[in-house]
């Protein structure tokens, strides 16, 4: 199975990945944004784009790891990824799901909230993640409503049991300490600054 963790930038997708990995024996977390940071760092500055997203290889690329994992990993895959563009949903989560048991959810969070988290990860107003949020919070109010899981008031473990009772899976137990998971968030964060 595939999972699709959607949502505005800050609203958990990647800790939330990464918790659900941790409790489900051979899923492996795939993350799109890799494939972005290549395309953009290997071309000229002056072809660059706002978001990566935009570049068909970016697509092309992300379609073709999925697709072959899908065929060839015996576990779950978990995809934390922000899409907000209904063409380019329809064009990867639309073409996946024809093939593949693919479950898609919509981390969903009042700009509050999404603002907050983002100063916890040290990113100001006027980042480039900030300055996403109206954007992303209209698109899941009108382009891309399927299945929103509103985080509000549910911290990373909550929204990694939710997603998983949605998905029918049943996560193994949990035996690190309050310390250890909080650590372990930590490490996540720090591995995926950009």
């Amino acid at each position: 199975m595939i999972i699709w963790i959607n949502g505005a930038f800050g609203a958990g997708k990647t800790q939330t990945a990464y918790t659900l990995q941790r409790r489900m024996p051979d899923a492996y977390v795939y993350d799109p944004e890799n494939a972005g940071c290549f395309i953009r760092k290997n071309l000229p500055p002056a072809l660059h784009t706002d978001d990566f997203q935009d570049y068909p290889m970016w697509r092309a690329v992300t379609l073709e790891m999925l697709t072959y994992l899908a065929k060839h990993h015996a576990g779950d895959i978990i995809v934390p990824m922000t899409i907000t563009n209904r063409a380019y949903y329809e064009e990867i989560i639309g073409t996946l799901s024809k093939e593949y048991a693919l479950q898609h959810y919509i981390l969903y969070a009042q700009e509050e909230t999404i603002r907050r988290r983002l100063a916890s990860r040290l990113e100001g107003k006027q980042s480039w993640a900030a300055l996403q949020t109206g954007r992303c919070l209209r698109a899941f109010d009108t382009e891309i409503t399927e299945e929103r899981i509103d985080t509000d008031h549910l911290d990373v473990e909550q929204t990694a049991g939710r997603i998983a009772a949605l998905s029918g899976i049943q996560l193994a137990e949990d035996r690190r300490s309050g310390l250890r998971r909080r650590w372990d968030r930590v490490v996540t964060q720090c591995r995926h600054i950009r």
